[in-house]
């Protein structure tokens, strides 16, 4: 039998620290990169593990048991995950095509590296498993000092630092700007308390949310817009004129009741119908023009589904219509007339139909 005893090294100390590439495969190529992690960063325990995988092979040569026995060194990448575990795997790959091992061992220096456990099993079965513990002298290694050091390496993490140095950093820089300004303007104490307060919560949640769900907003923005721009223009567009459109009604509001139900809404429920209502021209046109940048989009793309977003864009105005039937019949002090009602009704119907035909049409001439 063939055995490989194997170093691993996830987040590709070997080859930050020391410059080292991996993979490494004999003994003393390991040694000498053992002896370069070790010079560079006495205290890495990376360096630990390929000394005692170098230690096991010795040992299990001396033994006779097997009949071939070779050392690896497999280092991943410094962004932990599928990046490093994908590096891992394509080094694997190389070593087993020069040993092609029947089992092998993984030496490892704590629980991260054997996450890769699951990828060596998938191309050789693991034979044991060697887990290397760094001894600590208790009288050098204090409690203090150890504190103190592995704060050190903690803070000197950008990623790290971020969390524990960055936000505390900003909650305080925010709020001692809040305090100047509140004694300068006294009655604005509330309002900049209040501000400061909810800006704290978007920042600090909109990071915990971005970190939980591994989004990475900058790299998606590029990326929307790289392969969208046409798109993303219609989209912000349309986004703004929805907003200022819902300013703008929210503004004036009580010019636009005077000439609905010729005074102001008697109660929240009524002003509500009516800021529907007139807020929903400007929603239809933001969305018209969202949808216009995706059939520009897709033309220029040559899409075979275009027929999809031109049918929306022209039901466009049914949704309005109905949304306005809505808003205007739900509001007892509108007055209506039974011939707005057919007549929104037919237009609500006339359009869908036209919008079917046309998108059947539009689909079996793509499909022809």
């Amino acid at each position: 039998m063939k055995v490989l005893v194997l170093a691993i090294d996830r987040d590709d100390d070997f080859g930050v620290k020391a410059g080292v590439s991996g993979p490494v495969i004999g003994r003393d190529k390991c040694l000498d990169a053992a002896v370069k992690l070790s010079l560079a960063d006495p205290e890495d325990s990376d360096a630990n593990s390929l000394f005692a995988a170098i230690k096991l092979y010795d040992e299990l040569k001396e033994s006779g048991k097997f009949e071939d026995v070779e050392v690896a060194l497999i280092t991943g990448s410094h962004n932990v995950g599928v990046e490093s575990d994908l590096e891992l795997s394509r080094q694997l790959d190389k070593v087993l095509k020069e040993f092609p091992a029947d089992g092998v061992i993984p030496v490892t220096d704590g629980a991260e590296d054997e996450q890769i456990f699951p990828i060596i099993t998938s191309k050789v079965p693991i034979l044991s498993t060697r887990r290397v513990v760094v001894k600590q002298s208790p009288g050098i290694e204090t409690t203090w000092y150890i504190i103190v050091r592995y704060l050190k390496e903690l803070l000197s993490d950008p990623e790290v630092s971020k969390v524990v140095l960055g936000i505390p950093g900003l909650i305080v820089l925010l709020y001692g700007i809040a305090k100047i300004v509140s004694i300068k303007y006294p009655p604005s104490a509330q309002i900049v308390s209040s501000t400061v307060t909810g800006l704290i919560m978007l920042i600090v949640g909109g990071y915990f949310f971005a970190k939980g769900f591994r989004i990475k907003p900058i790299t998606s923005l590029v990326r929307i817009v790289s392969r969208g721009l046409i798109t993303f223009i219609g989209v912000v567009t349309g986004f703004i004129v929805m907003l200022g459109g819902a300013i703008n009604v929210y503004l004036t509001l009580e010019s636009i009741a005077e000439k609905m139900i010729g005074g102001i809404p008697t109660s929240e429920l009524i002003a509500l119908l009516i800021y529907l209502n007139a807020v929903n021209k400007y929603f239809i046109l933001g969305l018209g023009i969202m949808i216009a940048g995706k059939i520009i989009q897709e033309y220029l793309r040559r899409n075979p589904h275009l027929w999809y977003y031109i049918a929306s864009f022209l039901m466009l105005p049914a949704f309005w219509k109905v949304i306005d039937l809505i808003t205007l019949y739900s509001n007892p002090l509108v007055k209506k007339t039974s011939g707005e009602l057919v007549g929104g009704i037919s237009l609500v119907v006339i359009d869908i139909l036209i919008s079917i035909i046309i998108s059947i049409k539009l689909r079996e001439k793509v499909r022809g």
